[in-house]
Order: C-alpha cells, then sequence, then structure tokens
C-alpha cells in the first residue's frame, strides 16, 4: 500500500507518494491549472497517479491560520478533499500543513537551489513534508 500527500494551492498542487514499506515521502510532480476553479484536469491527473502508484489513501495539507481557524483556502481545500473523495474512491485525510511552504523554502535555500529557481519545486517539496509529517504519526 502506498499513501500520496497533496499540497493543494490556488494554481498548483504539489503530489509526494510514500515508499511501499510507508516510511518516506518522495517528491512526484506539482499539477499546474490555469484557473483556481479549474479541477477537472487535476482531479484526473491525482487519479491517474492514484493507480499509478497503487494508492490506497490520500493526506491532504489543510492550510489552518496560525490561531488554528479556518479560513478560504482551508475551505476549498475541504471542497477539494470532498470531490478527491469521489473522483478516486480513496480514503482522504486532512492534515495541519502549516509552515510546510516556509519549511519547503528552507530546504531549498540550504540546497543551493537558486532564489527564482525555488518556485518551481516548493509544492512537491511541500506536499513531501506533508507526507511525511503523516508517515511519521503512524510509526
Amino acid at each position: 500500500m502506498r499513501i500520496l500527500g497533496l499540497d493543494f494551492g490556488t494554481k498548483t498542487v504539489g503530489v509526494a507518494v510514500s515508499d511501499p514499506l510507508m516510511i518516506t515521502a518522495q517528491g512526484v510532480e506539482i499539477i499546474r491549472r490555469k484557473e483556481d476553479n479549474k479541477l477537472r484536469q487535476t482531479l484526473a491527473r491525482i487519479t491517474e497517479l492514484v493507480e499509478l502508484y497503487q494508492v490506497e489513501k490520500i493526506v491532504l495539507g489543510l492550510p489552518k491560520h496560525m490561531n488554528n481557524d479556518i479560513g478560504d483556502r482551508a475551505e476549498a481545500t475541504m471542497e477539494f478533499k470532498e470531490k478527491l473523495e469521489r473522483r478516486t474512491n480513496c480514503e482522504v485525510i486532512l492534515w495541519d500543513e502549516r509552515l510546510t511552504t516556509v519549511a519547503a523554502q528552507r530546504v531549498l535555500m540550504e540546497s543551493g537551489v537558486r532564489r527564482e529557481d525555488r518556485k518551481q519545486y516548493v509544492d512537491k517539496i511541500a506536499a513531501q513534508l506533508i507526507l511525511q509529517g503523516y508517515l511519521d504519526s503512524i510509526k
């Protein structure tokens, strides 16, 4: 069994997948879309990845505010969760993703990735951090 990790943003979805033993998370790709509400192709690509990696569970980052409030992005994420469950027939777990983008930026900076190049990797690394946090919690 594998688990898919997703960092759902307004224009991108970072994707990561666990190894078969569910110990480590690896970044897979970033799904890009032209408009926030255009999710059909995004959902189709995620469904392809679920089948390709034989995923049985999805961990979706929930962007809460630092004071634990639910804002507009978190509400959009919860709506996306429902669409994912219907489309993939997988259990979708919401996972607190506060500061994962900041941590992903730090990883890229410490790895020597130039500032102008970081944007093309940050969502994939954020998805990896979300999934790794979940994997660490179930061990």
